[in-house]
C-alpha cells in the first residue's frame, strides 16, 4: 500500500471499529426461559366473603318474616338459615321450634345456647340478621301510593308521605293522623292506639316542626 493511500485505510478501519462497538452495546440479553409445560401460575389469594347482614337498628327486636342465620362455631350440622314464622317461632336442626319474635338477637342467642346444652357441651353460636322484614309502617288515604313500607331506617311522617308519592289533590292536609299501637307505656283502654296530629302545610312552612315525628314499627299514617 502506498503512503498516499495509508490515511484513507486508517480512516476506514476507525469507522468500522466504532460501528462494531455500537452494535455490541445495543445487543439485548437473551430472553428468560419459558415456564415448563404443565406448570401453574400461583393463584391470587382471595379473602372469604363476609356473610350478608342487614343494618340492625338499636331498638330492633326480632319479628315475623325476618331472616336469620343461626351459626354454631363448632357444630355446623346445627347451623341454619331460618325465617321467623307468623307464630314468632323458628325451626332449627335437632332443637326444633324456638320462640324468636319479641327477642333481641342477643336474647335469642342465649335461649338457643340453653337449649343446645342438652345435646352438645359448651355450645358457642352467633345470631346474624340477614333481612329485616318485620318492621313496617302503613300509610292510607289520599296519597298516590298507599300501602305498606319497610322501616329499616329512621323515617319521619313527611318522608313517608314523600315515599308514598305525595298527597293527592283531594287530601285534607291539615288533618293527617298518625296511629300508634299502645305499647303499654300509656294509661289507655286495652288495644286503644295513641294518636298524633300532623299538619302538612305547617311543616312545609317550617312551623311546629315537632309534629313531624319519627315513625315506629306498626305506625299507620291516615291522610283523609
Amino acid at each position: 500500500m502506498s503512503k498516499k493511500n495509508l490515511p484513507v485505510a486508517l480512516a476506514l478501519l476507525m469507522v468500522f471499529g466504532m460501528a462494531a462497538l455500537a452494535a455490541a452495546g445495543q445487543q439485548k440479553p437473551p430472553p428468560s426461559a419459558p415456564p415448563a409445560k404443565g406448570a401453574k401460575k400461583p393463584a391470587a389469594s382471595k379473602a372469604a366473603p363476609a356473610p350478608a347482614t342487614a343494618p340492625v337498628p338499636l331498638d330492633y327486636v326480632i319479628g315475623p318474616d325476618d331472616v336469620l342465620r343461626v351459626e354454631f362455631w363448632r357444630d355446623k350440622d346445627l347451623s341454619a338459615d331460618v325465617m321467623v314464622r307468623p307464630d314468632g317461632k323458628i325451626t332449627l336442626p335437632v332443637l326444633n321450634d324456638v320462640q324468636a319474635a319479641g327477642l333481641t338477637p342477643d336474647q335469642l342467642r342465649d335461649r338457643v345456647v340453653e337449649l343446645a346444652k342438652r345435646y352438645i357441651e359448651d355450645p358457642s353460636l352467633t345470631i346474624v340478621v340477614r333481612e329485616i322484614r318485620s318492621r313496617k309502617v302503613f300509610i292510607t288515604g289520599e296519597v298516590n301510593k298507599p300501602g305498606v313500607y319497610l322501616l329499616n331506617d329512621r323515617i319521619t311522617v313527611l318522608q313517608l308521605i314523600a315515599m308514598a308519592g305525595g298527597l293527592t289533590e283531594f287530601a285534607r292536609s291539615k288533618n293527617i293522623i298518625i296511629m300508634r299501637p299502645d305499647s303499654g307505656g300509656t294509661i289507655r283502654p286495652a288495644g286503644q292506639p295513641v294518636t298524633f296530629a300532623f299538619n302538612y302545610k305547617e311543616v312545609l312552612a317550617r312551623r311546629n316542626l315537632k309534629q313531624n315525628i319519627e315513625l315506629k314499627p306498626g305506625d299507620t299514617v291516615i291522610v283523609p
